[in-house]
């Protein structure tokens, strides 16, 4: 098992294999993107395959590739191929835009992934263009509802941006209320790659539970596996639940299982803290394997114990990172 320096045990994977993306999110980046990583600096699928294998024998048991967009790397499919039949690995999840994934559904089945996140920002049409900065809704509205009709684990993420979609919250969960899917609120996060700044937000946990309360007051609160970053509910009538994410109030971190590594290798023990190794150069050297156990285990042995305290880290400020280069 993997135990970090607070006693936590570390089996959950956030695998980024892209810091591309086909939208251009008014959250997450400027509208001309940001400085995309060169192919040379991603590890390749050989190397996210190696890593994977590693930190499985080390203790993870779930792992969910993230981007960036995750479709939009070629080989995706491949390392899925690569990851479903290894032992040891409980559960693979997929986090998208919904965009790509339409061709890939029927293959994501058979090999077994059952877990998939949508981030969808807004059930407004003109919404969600305004916020993408794409015209791409139609197609992630019919993958979004293919997913559910085959039967995938389906959860809506969904980011309450102040002025922009607050007003789509109630009609989201409405939309949604015959589909047994679970309907994800989370605070924003100032990882937009320095578009701004903000030390405060509007809408946290506790106003989005009160404003959502306003509507559907017959509700009841259900029990959450305790690594679970959000609080879960399910309304009266409705077929699946909604769920709120504390993700800047960071009221989770005291069981915190997670660990990523980004497109390019950075080792990153907490969302706000700095990356504290890189395994690419590791791995495209001699004795890879040991090096990156050794740095692996110095990293989860270095952890900050709340995101506050790893926010610390930074002499600069940490949210001049974009999202889609720390790995969603």
């Amino acid at each position: 098992m993997l135990i970090d320096n607070h006693g936590r045990q570390i089996n959950y994977l956030r695998l980024a294999v892209t810091d591309r993306c086909n939208l251009r999110c008014n959250y997450c980046m400027p509208a001309e993107g940001i400085n995309f990583a060169k192919r040379e600096q991603l590890l390749t699928t050989d190397e996210l395959k190696f890593v994977a294998q590693l930190l499985i024998d080390m203790g993870i048991d779930k792992i969910r590739l993230t981007g960036g967009e995750p479709f939009v790397r070629k080989d995706l499919m491949e390392l899925l191929r690569f990851l479903a039949p290894l032992e040891g690995l409980k559960d693979i999840s997929v986090t998208t835009n919904a965009t790509l994934i339409g061709s890939h559904i029927t293959e994501l089945k058979a090999l077994g992934v059952q877990n998939v996140n949508v981030s969808l920002d807004a059930i407004d049409k003109e919404t969600f263009r305004r916020i993408t900065r794409r015209d791409n809704y139609e197609v992630v509205m019919e993958n979004l509802i293919r997913l559910i009709e085959e039967g995938f684990n389906v959860r809506i993420n969904f980011i309450v941006l102040d002025g922009q979609n607050e007003q789509d919250i109630l009609p989201i969960l409405e939309a949604m209320k015959n589909y047994p899917v679970s309907v994800r609120f989370l605070e924003e996060m100032p990882f937009n790659g320095g578009s701004r700044s903000f030390g405060s937000i509007k809408w946290d946990y506790k106003t989005i539970l009160e404003y959502i309360k306003g509507h559907y007051p017959h509700y009841q609160k259900l029990d959450s596996p305790k690594t679970s970053t959000s609080i879960n509910y399910k309304i009266e009538g409705h077929k699946g639940t909604f769920g709120i994410i504390p993700s800047f109030s960071r009221t989770f971190c005291g069981s915190c299982n997670r660990l990523r590594v980004t497109a390019k290798g950075d080792v990153i023990t907490c969302l706000y803290g700095k990356p504290k190794t890189n395994v690419r150069d590791l791995v495209r050297g001699e004795n890879s394997g040991e090096k990156i156990r050794e740095a692996i285990l110095g990293a989860i042995g270095t952890r900050a114990k709340t995101g506050f305290d790893a926010q610390k880290e930074h002499q600069a400020s940490v949210f001049d990172n974009s999202m889609t280069s720390i790995g969603g």
